[in-house]
C-alpha cells in the first residue's frame, strides 16, 4: 500500500505500466495540482474563523454550541465551523420599542402610525384612553441577553406593554391623563426592570416616556374643555397667589409703620405726662414755699397765655383809688402792658 502510493505521489501507476515512462510525464503534475487544490482549500476554510468585534460589541465564542469565552473588541479567530462560531452582541447601543405607536419616517419630517389595539387600555374608574409609550433600554448582560432569549425584542416590547396596562389599571381616568403621567412612567420603568431581570433577559431600562396620553376620540372635545377649565382654575390660582404675593408684604409694611408711628406716640405721651408731673410737682414745692406768691404767678401766665396779643393792666387787690389816677386811655393807645 505504502509502495502505492509512492508512486502516485511521484506520478507513476501501479502495475505493469509502471516501467512505460510516456505515462510517467502525464500523472506526474496531476499530483502536485491536487496538493495545491487541498491546501487552498484547508487556507480558506481556516480563514473562515477570522473575525472583527467592533468597538461597542463583544463576541460570545461557542465551541460545538456551547459558550465558552467572551473577547473584547478587536480582531480575533477562532476554529471554523462547525467546530466554533462567535455571536456578536452590541453592548452600547439604546434600543427602543414603541407601545401603541411606529415610527413610519424619522428626523426631521417624522411621521407616526397609531396601532390602537396596543394604545387602547382600561383605567382603574373603567374608562378607557389611549396610551402611546416609548422603552429604551441596553444589554447589560450579553451571554443572558444572546442565549435565554428566543426573541428579546419580542420578550421587552411585550412585557413593557403588559407592565403598562397594570399601571394605568391602578389609576382613574383623570389621573392617567394630568398629574399622574410621570408616576405611571416611573412605576412602568421599575416593574418592568422587575421583571426582564426575573426572566434573565440581560437588559437595563434606560428610561420610559409616554409620549401620549388622550382619552378616545368620541370624547376627545368633552376632555379638551375639562383641561381648559383645569387650566383657567390653575391660572386663576396663580393670579390669585401672584396678587398675594404682591399685597401682603405691603399690608405687613404699612402695619408695621402704623405699630411704629402708635409706639412712638405712646412714648411721647408718655414723655409728656412724665414732664407734666415733674413741672407739677415743682410747682408744688414752690407752692408750698409761699402759696400766695405762687399763685399770683400762675395766674399771670396763664392770662399772658389766653391773652397774648392784649395790653393788660395788672391790679393789686385793695388799691381801688388807683384805678382812678390812671391814664387808660393813653395805656390802650399804646399797647402797653403792666
Amino acid at each position: 500500500m505504502s509502495r502505492f502510493i509512492d508512486r502516485l505521489l511521484e506520478g507513476r501507476p501501479e502495475g505493469p505500466e509502471a516501467e512505460d515512462n510516456q505515462p510517467r510525464q502525464i500523472w506526474r503534475p496531476m499530483g502536485w495540482l491536487g496538493w495545491i487544490v487541498i491546501v487552498v482549500v484547508i487556507v480558506i476554510y481556516a480563514l473562515t474563523g477570522i473575525y472583527t468585534v467592533g468597538p461597542s460589541e463583544v463576541g460570545l465564542v461557542k465551541r460545538f454550541g456551547r459558550y465558552v469565552t467572551t473577547v473584547t473588541p478587536g480582531l480575533h479567530f477562532h476554529l471554523p465551523s462547525p467546530i466554533e462560531s462567535v455571536v456578536i452582541v452590541n453592548v452600547l447601543e439604546v434600543r427602543k420599542e414603541e407601545i401603541g405607536f411606529r415610527t413610519l419616517s424619522a428626523a426631521p419630517n417624522p411621521t407616526y402610525r397609531e396601532v390602537e389595539t396596543e394604545a387602547l387600555m382600561l383605567t382603574g374608574d373603567g374608562n378607557i384612553t389611549q396610551v402611546e409609550m416609548i422603552v429604551q433600554y441596553r444589554v447589560k448582560d450579553p451571554g443572558q441577553f444572546a442565549f435565554n432569549l428566543i426573541d428579546s425584542k419580542g420578550i421587552v416590547k411585550q412585557s413593557a406593554e403588559a407592565v403598562l396596562r397594570e399601571q394605568v389599571a391602578t389609576k382613574s381616568l383623570d389621573q392617567t391623563l394630568t398629574e399622574e403621567r410621570d408616576v405611571i412612567a416611573a412605576d412602568t420603568m421599575a416593574s418592568l426592570q422587575n421583571l426582564l431581570d426575573r426572566y434573565g433577559a440581560g437588559v437595563v431600562i434606560n428610561n420610559i416616556q409616554l409620549q401620549d396620553v388622550k382619552p378616545p376620540s368620541e370624547v376627545v372635545s368633552a376632555f379638551d374643555d375639562v383641561n381648559s377649565a383645569r387650566q383657567d382654575k390653575e391660572r386663576l390660582i396663580n393670579e390669585a397667589e401672584e396678587y398675594s404675593f404682591d399685597i401682603l408684604p405691603r399690608a405687613r409694611g404699612q402695619a408695621q409703620e402704623i405699630g411704629n408711628q402708635a409706639e412712638g406716640y405712646k412714648q411721647e405721651r408718655i414723655k409728656r405726662a412724665e414732664g407734666d408731673v415733674a413741672r407739677f410737682l415743682e410747682v408744688l414745692n414752690k407752692y408750698e414755699l409761699g402759696a400766695e406768691v405762687t399763685e399770683t404767678r400762675i395766674y399771670i401766665e396763664t392770662m399772658e397765655a389766653i391773652l397774648p396779643e392784649m395790653g393788660k393792666i395788672i391790679i393789686p387787690e385793695g388799691d381801688e383809688g388807683v384805678l382812678k389816677l390812671l391814664d387808660l386811655d393813653s395805656i390802650s393807645d399804646a399797647g402797653g402792658q403792666q
